[in-house]
């Protein structure tokens, strides 16, 4: 085994270790403990937060405390198996965004299974998107962003507003994105063993939870499954050792058939959102990121 490989190794066990710090049989035990964490290590003194409320749903401005751009925004959408996550927790990545392309970014508490099954989270989303442009911002002023089932929410909600005539987002930004909760790609076997985060059996009950009695495959809950025709740009990022690394390349393949400007980074040794991580690569990552936001703003 070489150097690198076995580092990676390390990595990956180190991640395991800590991502199993906020596993937990008891739901509220596992949202409670995301949530913590998010406020020990993610609220930044670099950052302005600004909590306000719409109609019911908790929202967070997140800004930097310098001059910045006005005119784009970010709407993000947290992760968590649509079953836990808050805007807290998707600090460590509403953060690096905010700092690495200048701009505000929105992050929203969506209602959560299983107490609030689809399609409460989409409604929501939708609540959300009409709240901006109730303030002044027009569609193509918004960049959506997602990690994980915010992947999954962000591409749901471009659909849902395509299906409604609506003028779409200027682009899409997913973080190792859930397209597929029917797990019908091969990594769901090849990466079984590797993944440091994900397990089937938190997959099957995150599925149970949100989606019990839905058809998997309508493209409100698996958007894998959807018309992408006259989507916007789209960049994918994903790590190559994630179960959920198919759900990225197969939803990439599906774009360029639709011929929409996609673009999907897989990151050589890295896990599932990675992003949220605190060292190189994940900012790298988010370098990335901006440099595609600034490239479909000009």
């Amino acid at each position: 085994m070489t150097n690198p490989q076995k580092q990676n190794q390390n990595l990956m066990k180190a991640i395991k270790r800590m991502h199993t710090f906020v596993e937990n049989s008891d739901i509220e035990k596992q949202r409670t403990k995301k949530d913590n964490l998010g406020k020990l290590l993610m609220r930044s003194t670099d950052m302005n937060y600004e909590d306000i409320d719409v109609d019911g749903i908790r929202v967070e401005w997140v800004s930097v405390k310098r001059s910045h751009m006005k005119k784009y925004i970010l709407l993000y959408c947290h992760g968590g198996g649509y079953n836990t996550g808050s805007l807290k927790y998707a600090r460590s990545i509403t953060n690096k965004l905010a700092n690495s392309t200048s701009m505000d970014v929105l992050s929203f508490d969506y209602r959560l299974a299983p107490e609030h099954p689809y399609p409460s989270a989409l409604l929501d989303a939708i609540k959300i998107w009409d709240y901006l442009m109730h303030i002044g911002y027009g569609a193509r002023d918004i960049i959506i962003a997602g990690d994980s089932a915010g992947g999954n929410l962000a591409l749901a909600l471009t659909l849902k507003l395509k299906e409604q005539n609506r003028i779409l987002p200027r682009g899409l930004i997913l973080f190792s994105p859930w397209t597929d909760l029917t797990r019908s790609g091969r990594s769901h076997k090849t990466r079984h063993d590797i993944d440091p985060i994900l397990t089937e059996t938190y997959l099957d009950q995150a599925i149970k939870d949100y989606a019990c009695r839905e058809d998997l495959q309508d493209p409100f809950i698996s958007p894998l499954y959807g018309d992408f025709t006259d989507f916007p740009p789209v960049l994918i990022q994903a790590g190559s050792n994630e179960i959920l690394l198919s759900d990225s390349l197969e939803l990439h393949k599906q774009l360029v058939r639709h011929h929409v400007g996609a673009r999907i980074a897989v990151y050589q040794g890295m896990w599932h959102v990675f992003q949220m991580s605190p060292f190189k690569t994940a900012y790298e990552a988010m370098d990335q990121a901006a440099a595609f936001i600034f490239d479909i703003c000009r």
